[in-house]
């Protein structure tokens, strides 16, 4: 089980001013300035910018990044996230190329992909995963690329085509409980995102998931959650602290302690996942080539 430091506090806080353990430093040394100069002169986008991660210190100073494609506008309009939403302009056609270099000079092992979601594509994009899934296998050996796709409307053809590139970890996340879709994610379907990640795992791959706490969920219904992630065949799940990005967002319910945090990861363990990462900071790409090295090897 992948943990973070303990804190006298047990009980969940009201939201305000930040609690002891959502503070901490930030870090200005190590890769930060190299990686942003490298993505921002291919012209390349990432999540960690437009959804204002408050990991990005972190990740950009150990080298790494999560690369956001297909623009940075998305047709659907979730109230926890800060990326631009409206109508997108067309996908550039040398992006694949483009990520594939920056990984390269960047001399990434593990990559994580996303994007916002496009329902204005045919086949909302899925295309342009699978090319660059497959330019990325094909130019850099022994590279591991991880994937965290929209839901494509739940269209099979779409999900195949990015199945059939072969990523070693398939991530979509659930975001939430269902009872508080239509506040946070009201263009979406949770019965949809589950079967996502179903005809994922039947095709055989890693699945990964994952939800924000803090948002009014209560415990039961993120045990329901996990119990019906394991049912729909995903294997590792993330559990991380909401926080608003700016006052645009849906407000923060409660900041949820550590401890809670370690509970939560106990128990998605206890119910059969191979791997939890739970805890303020955690995000569904955070340390993501630590968790599929751990998934690899058997460690929770």
């Amino acid at each position: 089980m992948i943990s973070e430091q303990k804190s006298e506090h047990t009980t969940n806080t009201a939201p305000g001013r930040f609690p002891s353990w959502l503070k901490r430093p930030i870090a200005h040394c190590g890769k930060q300035k190299d990686v942003l100069e490298k993505i921002h002169n291919s012209g390349l986008h990432t999540v960690c910018v437009e959804a204002r991660c408050p990991n990005r210190s972190e990740c950009y100073n150990l080298g790494t990044a999560t690369f956001l494609i297909l623009g940075t506008t998305c047709t659907r309009f979730c109230t926890f996230c800060s990326v631009n939403h409206g109508i997108p302009g067309p996908p550039d056609p040398d992006e694949p190329g483009k990520l594939v270099s920056a990984v390269s000079s960047l001399k990434l092992r593990h990559v994580v992909i996303t994007s916002v979601t496009r329902d204005d594509l045919p086949d909302g994009g899925a295309s342009v995963y699978a090319d660059i899934i497959t330019r990325l296998k094909k130019e850099i050996p022994g590279i591991t690329v991880e994937v965290l796709i929209p839901d494509f409307k739940g269209d099979k053809d779409a999900l195949l085509t990015v199945f059939e590139a072969k990523p070693d970890i398939f991530n979509h996340n659930v975001e939430t409980v269902p009872r508080l879709y239509n506040q946070i994610r009201p263009q979406a379907i949770y019965q949809r995102s589950l079967d996502v990640l179903k005809y994922a795992s039947e095709y055989g791959l890693v699945v990964k998931s994952g939800i924000m706490a803090g948002l009014g969920e209560q415990d039961e219904e993120v045990f329901g959650v996990m119990q019906n992630l394991l049912d729909h065949g995903c294997s590792i799940m993330t559990i991380g602290q909401y926080l608003r990005p700016s006052r645009s967002q849906t407000p923060v319910v409660a900041h949820v302690s550590p401890d809670k945090f370690s509970e939560y990861e106990k128990k998605g363990i206890d119910l059969g996942f191979r791997t939890v990462f739970a805890g303020p900071y955690v995000r569904s790409s955070y340390m993501a080539e630590q968790i599929l090295n751990r998934t690899k090897s058997g460690c929770s």
